[in-house]
Formats: C-alpha cells, structure tokens, sequence
C-alpha cells in the first residue's frame, strides 16, 4: 500500500495537476452517476429472457450486474475520506459530525424501509435489510471507524472483517449441514437470516437476504475499500502518480480476489471476501480511468450526463424503485385477461420490436432514459437531495 504521509510537491510537476482534493472532484460524481444508471439500468428490465451481463449471477462468479452495488458500497468510502478529513481538518468537532453521521445513516435506513414498505405497508412481512439499509450501515460504520483510527488502523480492520467472515463461513457448523457449506441451503450466513430475520427476508428469496446480516461484514470492507482510494486522492503528488497508485492498488485486490477465489468463490448473494477483493479492484482500475480522463485530461463535458445522474444518485434510485412498483402494482384489462401496467406496457410497445433479450434491453434503455430526464430536470432546478 501507498505512504499515505504528506510529501512535498515536486517542483518540475504542473501545478494544475497537484492541487489538494478540496474542490468537487468531477471524476467522483461521473463514477456515481454511471454506476446509478447502471443500477437502473439492470434493475428495470422489460421481461425474462433478458441478456446474461445483466441479470445477476446464479450463484457463484459474476456479471456486469454484480458489478453495480459494491462499486456504491466503494464510492461511499471515497467520498466520506475527502467529505471527513476536509471537515476534520477544518476544525469541526467529532462530537458533532457523529450526531450528523447518526441522522443521514437513520435517513438513509428509513427511505430504504419505506421503498420495500410501499405499497401495502404490511408490517408482519416488512424487509428489514436492503441496498440503502446496506448503505445506512456501511456509511455510519466506515464514518466512525474513519474518525476513530488511522490510516493503518483503518487497513486493520479490513483484514479483521474479512477474516472473521472467512472464519464464520467455514468453521462455524451449520445445523444438518456443518461447517463451510457455501451453497445456498447451507451456508452460514444464510442460516442466520432464517432465523433472525425470519419473515422479514427479502421477498423473492424468502428464507435468506442478499443484504443479510452476517454478509454486511466485507460489505463494510468495501466501504472501506473506497476510503483507502479516498486516502490516495489526497496525497499531495501529481495526478498521475496517484493515478498510478489506484490503479496499482486494484489490479493487487484484482489479483487477490481470483486467489481467493480459490478457496471462497467470487458471489455476490453471500459477498464472499474473494468478491469484496476483486470488485474492489475492478473499481480501483475503473475509477483510476476516469480520474485521469476527466479530471486529468479534461473530458468533462464528455461525462457531463454521468455527472448529473450521479449528483441526485439517492433521489434517483428512490423514484426508480418506487414507479417500478406502481408499474407492478397497478392493473389494467388487456383483450381477456388483466395484466399489470408494467406488463402491458411492454407487451405493447417494446415486446413487437425484437427477441425477449433485446425488447427487455430496449424497455429498460427508455425506462433509464425517463429517470436521466428527471435527473436533468433536478439538475437544472438545482434541487439535490441531501441526506
């Protein structure tokens, strides 16, 4: 890893390209902004039949979907290095900033609740656990463990999370099974869903939760993750060595993930720590590229509709999951039969035009492309949501 101490600028390099991160890092914004309509993107598909890069993987390995939540889990952590150690470095008191961390994690936990809560409200089914659930906790963690230690202790603890996890999901025996099942039946991590949160699982799965309890630990390794890319950005070196740091930094968990693989499959349905290593690599690499693009180079109105997407990502993510349901849940008479909106709408307009794969693949391009038309709309109000 890096020497994250403060060095001295080099008096040959650009001054344009030592600048402190004090500034809105444009870079950050694009990344967010893809990943959300990604999410969209993958997560409002027309009907079955849908192409495999974008639908999640079975079980073991993974697709461009698997890719979506675990690059927010690493934004999040870049973000709360240069939003945290401005602060601190400002003088704010950390009395104060746990109060606020405290509110925005409740906040982002309720909007989670409420997204699986509407329409019927049933308390007696009410998913407990979900993406902005996942979020509110990784967010709240990271944020205190961020305050709290130091860059080395912060690298402690991302090794502790991930070898406890291992230990759990190997060495802990299952009832009927024993240890270091990791199918779905019989693994650990699930076994702790069924019987805590019980009826309160994620609906589709029933007896498990992709967001569960015992997988939130690399989760938050994740988090943590994107705070070391955050330490990176700070230095006081040129953008390309920084650069050059990330980029070096995740082609090792890249390689990382796939030893581990070996022995802890790459699945994202139990966030394996060989997943939490290698997707944590793949946005190290990916957001090296933009930072040099964009904040390098200078392609900023090349990623201006990321940009815009990804400062209103919450707002965003909410409406889209919400319609997605009101589409779902509204029905309406279609010849003899009475299907869903959402059923109806594609059946009319986009199933004629193609295959099953391509017709889901157009349905959901107009269905990001509705979300992006009000993400502008935001953007040009000059609403953003602020948790």
């Amino acid at each position: 890893m890096a020497d994250l101490s403060v060095r001295p600028i080099p008096a040959a390099a650009p001054a344009s390209l030592v600048k402190p991160v004090s500034h809105r890092l444009v870079s950050l914004d694009a990344f967010r902004g893809i990943t959300m309509m990604l999410m969209v993107l993958v997560n409002d598909g027309g009907g079955p039949g849908g192409y495999h890069a974008l639908q999640h993987s079975p079980w073991n390995d993974w697709t461009l979907t698997d890719t979506v939540f675990p690059s927010f889990l690493w934004i999040v952590g870049v973000a709360i290095t240069l939003s945290l150690g401005k602060r601190l470095n400002e003088g704010a008191s950390r009395g104060r900033l746990t109060t606020q961390i405290f509110k925005r994690s409740v906040i982002l936990y309720a909007f989670g609740l409420l997204i699986y809560a509407f329409p019927h409200f049933d308390l007696s089914t009410q998913r407990i656990l979900g993406v902005l659930q996942r979020i509110a906790i990784c967010y709240f963690i990271c944020s205190i463990i961020y305050m709290t230690t130091s860059v080395r202790g912060q690298l402690i603890w991302i090794g502790s999370l991930l070898a406890a996890y291992w230990m759990l999901m190997t060495l802990v025996p299952v009832p009927g099974y024993g240890p270091g099942h990791l199918d779905v039946a019989g693994n650990f991590a699930h076994y702790i869903d069924r019987i805590v949160l019980g009826r309160h699982n994620y609906a589709s799965t029933g007896s498990w939760d992709p967001e569960g309890i015992v997988s939130t630990l690399p989760a938050i390794a994740t988090t943590l993750f994107g705070m070391m890319a955050g330490h990176i950005l700070r230095l006081r070196r040129t953008l390309a060595e920084r650069t050059n740091w990330l980029f070096l930094t995740g082609s090792l968990l890249l390689a990382a993930g796939m030893i581990c693989n070996t022995w802890l499959p790459i699945n994202k349905h139990l966030w394996t720590d060989s997943f939490a290593l290698f997707m944590a690599g793949l946005d190290f690499i990916v957001f090296a590229i933009f930072v040099w693009c964009v904040d390098g180079l200078g392609y900023k109105r090349v990623v201006k509709p990321f940009v815009i997407m990804g400062m209103n990502a919450i707002a965003i993510y909410m409406v889209s999951e919400l319609l997605a349901t009101v589409l779902s849940a509204v029905h309406v008479t279609s010849g003899d039969s009475i299907i869903t909106l959402h059923h109806w709408i594609f059946g009319t307009i986009f199933a004629p035009l193609g295959s099953p794969a391509n017709s889901s693949l157009l349905y959901a391009l107009a269905y990001t492309l509705i979300m992006y038309v009000l993400a502008y709309g935001l953007y040009r109000k000059r609403w953003f949501l602020k948790v």
